[in-house]
Formats: structure tokens, C-alpha cells, sequence
């Protein structure tokens, strides 16, 4: 699923896989294997993909509504 919404987000900014690999420092070869699922992809790598692309990363709380930021967080709060 996360390789589908990756691909979705780059769609949307309309970048070719090899336009979005360059802004994210990686090649097109790896970035094919992340949409593919082929790869696992960690946390920041998925976050740098969702800012070029003009989109933020929420978690919320559905119990409570809670709502943060990942870029909220800082190294005292983990």
C-alpha cells in the first residue's frame, strides 16, 4: 500500500520517477523498488517523498483526535 501511495504523490506533483529520485538523492532504480514494494522503505525516506511532493505526514490519535506532526517531534519528546 505505501508503494501506491508514494507513486501517487509523485503522480500528482507530475515528476517522472527519475525527477523524484534526483530531488531525493537516490536513483530511479531504488525508487522504482519503493512503489513496487520490491524494497523496504524506512520513515525519512517516505517523509522526504511526501514534502517534495507538497504533502505533510499526520498521526492521529482516533480514541482521542490527537494530532501531530512528525516534524513536531523533537529528540527529547522519543
Amino acid at each position: 500500500m505505501i508503494g501506491r501511495t508514494l507513486r501517487y504523490m509523485r503522480n500528482q506533483k507530475k515528476l517522472s520517477q527519475k525527477e523524484m529520485a534526483k530531488l531525493i538523492n537516490t536513483t530511479q532504480n531504488t525508487l522504482s523498488r519503493y512503489e513496487t514494494e520490491t524494497t523496504d522503505i524506512n520513515f525519512d525516506m517516505i517523509e522526504k517523498i511526501a514534502n517534495n511532493c507538497g504533502y505533510k505526514i499526520y498521526f492521529e490519535n482516533k480514541t482521542s483526535g490527537d494530532r501531530f506532526q512528525s516534524s513536531e517531534l523533537r529528540r527529547k519528546d522519543i
